[in-house]
């Protein structure tokens, strides 16, 4: 399993040198991951637990080690927390769902399903 506390600190240093290279990269980043606090209806552990499920959906590795260890400081339990995968892998499913369809549509619409031209 990966070390999720080096990780971590591996991307805030990351990330460091972002900034030096591309400052207004990482302003603007900090821009949108703040906006949510102008509006603050909902609180910060309800957020960070919607960032873990969009995190799973999203396979961001990263996100994932931010977001839990912002959840945990925010007193998410370990069942909420499993209520957020609940909500990703369902959401991962229904999206493999409806993009089943269009592998469906794909395959009808392919040259070697259609019928050859009339001459």
């Amino acid at each position: 399993m990966l070390d999720w506390n080096d990780y971590r600190r591996q991307l805030k240093s990351a990330t460091g040198e972002l900034n030096r290279l591309s400052p207004g990269t990482i302003q603007g980043y900090q821009g949108l991951a703040t906006a949510h606090k102008e509006g603050g209806r909902l609180d910060a552990k309800t957020r960070e637990l919607m960032a873990i499920a969009v995190a799973v959906a999203l396979r961001c590795d990263g996100c994932i080690a931010v977001h839990t260890d912002a959840a945990i400081r925010h007193g998410a339990a370990k069942e909420e927390i499993a209520e957020a995968l609940n909500v990703a892998i369902t959401i991962s499913a229904g999206a493999a769902l409806v993009y089943s369809n269009r592998v469906l549509d794909a395959y009808a619409v392919h040259p070697s399903n259609q019928p050859p031209a009339a001459d």
